[in-house]
């Protein structure tokens, strides 16, 4: 199953009010709509999901102080981004301030191929601990942990690169440095991810 199916399967999103924190582009926020979900996107740029869906609705806003009333949504989604808040605990007192019944948080493991393979260029062991850390602490119902592999098809080592890149523009150096090392362990085809979903209810 894909990301938006494993979230489809657990919860019923149809008539529901959900955002997802830190929605990038919007595709998850525009695959909630086509689910049956009244959809909402955070994110402190929003300009991207403004230009791929103008009709869509998006806030701009981070994880510790979202732009929304108390109690104002259902379900509140992140889809891989706890872990880039720079305290994740810092997350959950807004979290609990706007969310009605369910937290649905998914996060990727330091573990499986593709996280190895930029391991060189980004390590994100530490970040990716510090989000398991804080939802663990984080005072909230635990109602249900998913665990799911999910992968990334990468065909040419040129397309990890502009991928890596997008993404933070800064690992430029970071990436030239290893690029001979990753030339020579990288593989064209799915790279696994695997992931870890945990659904939490705000007390």
């Amino acid at each position: 199953m894909n990301d938006f199916e494993v979230l489809a399967h657990a919860i019923d999103l149809d008539g529901r009010t959900v955002v997802d924190i830190g929605c990038g582009d919007g595709a998850f926020v525009r695959a909630l709509r086509e689910g049956g979900a009244d959809a909402i996107g955070v994110d402190i740029d929003v300009q991207p999901a403004h230009r791929l869906d103008p009709k869509g609705r998006y806030l701009k806003g981070g994880a510790e102080r979202l732009p929304l009333p108390d109690q104002s949504v259902d379900i509140a989604t992140m889809m891989r981004s706890l872990h880039h808040v720079p305290d994740p605990s810092s997350a959950f007192p807004e979290l609990a301030r706007v969310v009605r019944e369910y937290v649905y948080i998914a996060e990727p493991l330091p573990t499986g191929e593709f996280f190895e393979l930029l391991r060189p260029v980004d390590d994100e062991t530490e970040v990716r601990a510090n989000a398991q850390e804080a939802i663990r602490t984080c005072g909230f119902e635990h109602i249900k942990t998913i665990e799911y592999d999910t992968s990334v098809r990468v065909d040419r080592l040129e397309e990890l690169r502009d991928r890596v890149l997008a993404a933070d523009p800064t690992r430029g150096d970071s990436w030239a440095a290893v690029e001979h090392q990753l030339a020579g362990r990288f593989r064209p085809g799915d790279l696994p991810i695997p992931m870890r979903v945990d659904i939490l209810k705000p007390r």
